[in-house]
């Protein structure tokens, strides 16, 4: 069986695309699409990538009204966090690191649930 080799882009609507790429840029570094084909995308790390579809009741997103929730892998969770707070954003911790590593959550200016981890090597 054919199978695909990984994630090739995440689409979603906005209400303001531009503002919001520029967020995405800014505190987590995701470069914007290049204007021209050229110029290369955001290229992430080689890792684990889930595929989870949840129950359509589940609270593990926070807010019921969104859809999806993006999980980014990072190198140091806590150095992610503090450069985040730093710029006036609220961020969570999990209370405690599990069997797989460190999380936290956060949302984007639209809302969009963000969730961060630090895989445990």
């Amino acid at each position: 069986m054919e199978k695909v080799s990984g994630i090739g882009g995440i689409f979603f609507r906005s209400r303001n695309p531009e503002g919001l790429s520029n967020w995405y840029e800014k505190h987590l570094g995701i470069n914007l699409v290049p204007p021209n084909y050229d110029d290369l995308p955001w290229m992430q790390e080689a890792g684990p990538t889930v595929f989870a579809p949840f129950e359509q009741d589940t609270e593990y997103f926070g807010d019921k009204t969104k859809n999806w929730m993006i999980n980014f892998r990072v190198r140091n969770l806590s150095k992610m966090v503090e450069q985040l707070q730093n710029a006036g954003i609220k961020v969570s911790m999990h209370e405690e690191e599990l069997p797989i590593g460190k999380f936290a959550r956060l949302s984007d200016p639209e809302g969009n649930p963000i969730e961060l981890w630090e895989p445990k090597e």
